[in-house]
């Protein structure tokens, strides 16, 4: 662990911060399980990246992102923001790439099985997040 991550961890956050970081993880939840009932891994994927409930944990984050600098609760927010805005990319490329197979259906899967992957990633990385935070401890950025 660099000295930095080291010195984030000794400095307690703001009183109520970690159960906002909590409500972050249960609204990121709440998107990937509406969309995993819906229409599988797939949903999970698209629900977590336009569901009303991650959007709002993302308007969260970057609200309350300075209050958290400098805490081990950093790590916990710079992994949300990046978990949101990787998978909406990997949705986009995943959306560029079939796109053009369309017309020979084959890109309908190739787009499935891609929000399939993302939305796998997205289920680990809030429970991995979340089962961290409960420890009360940053997340390692090497996973």
């Amino acid at each position: 662990m660099s000295d930095e991550a080291a010195a984030a961890t000794r400095v307690e956050p703001v009183p109520g911060l970690v159960g906002i970081t909590h409500l972050i993880y249960g609204l990121h939840a709440l998107s990937v399980l509406m969309g995993l009932l819906a229409f599988g891994f797939g949903g999970a994927a698209i629900r977590f990246v336009i569901g009303l409930p991650s959007i709002v944990a993302v308007l969260i984050n970057y609200a309350r992102r300075r209050e958290a600098r400098g805490t081990w609760l950093e790590s916990h927010f710079r992994w949300q923001i990046r978990t949101f805005w990787f998978a909406l990319l990997w949705i986009i490329i995943t959306l560029a790439v079939s796109a053009p197979f369309v017309l020979f259906v084959v890109g309908v899967f190739m787009a499935l099985f891609g929000f399939g992957v993302v939305g796998v990633w997205v289920i680990y990385r809030v429970a991995r997040g979340w089962l961290v935070l409960s420890e009360h401890k940053p997340v390692p950025m090497d996973i």
